[in-house]
């Protein structure tokens, strides 16, 4: 492994669809925070921006970031739903019948002003 793989994988942070499943559920969100102990996050983990998935020193500098660049993009990304499996299956050729079944089904209950059922695949 040269450097600049080093480089890459050093600053890596949470996948968005990690990030969409801390927001939907904060349990998800609790058992991340608990993997690294307070003692070893900036700030002993009081200021955290759950849609970076980071910790920071002070109030100042959380406040900092959320007038940032990178918060202010992150945002924009999550604002996408992420792909679900059915997606993805109906993309190569699989299930297609049923994916556009289940956004008939979800598009007719969103126009009658209900809330879409939500399928969650357990990992």
């Amino acid at each position: 492994m040269g450097p600049i793989r080093k480089s890459k994988n050093k600053r890596r942070t949470r996948d968005l669809d990690l990030i969409h499943g801390d927001l939907r559920h904060p349990t998800q969100l609790k058992q991340h925070i608990a993997l690294v102990p307070e003692e070893d996050r900036p700030g002993l983990g009081r200021f955290h921006c759950i849609e970076c998935a980071k910790f920071f020193e002070s109030q100042a500098n959380l406040e900092a970031h959320f007038s940032g660049k990178r918060h202010k993009r992150r945002m924009r990304m999550l604002k996408e739903d992420p792909y679900t499996i059915e997606e993805a299956n109906a993309a190569v050729g699989q299930g297609v019948k049923s994916f556009i079944e289940s956004r008939r089904k979800a598009k007719e209950a969103e126009e009658l002003g209900q809330k879409p059922m939500e399928i969650d695949a357990e990992m």
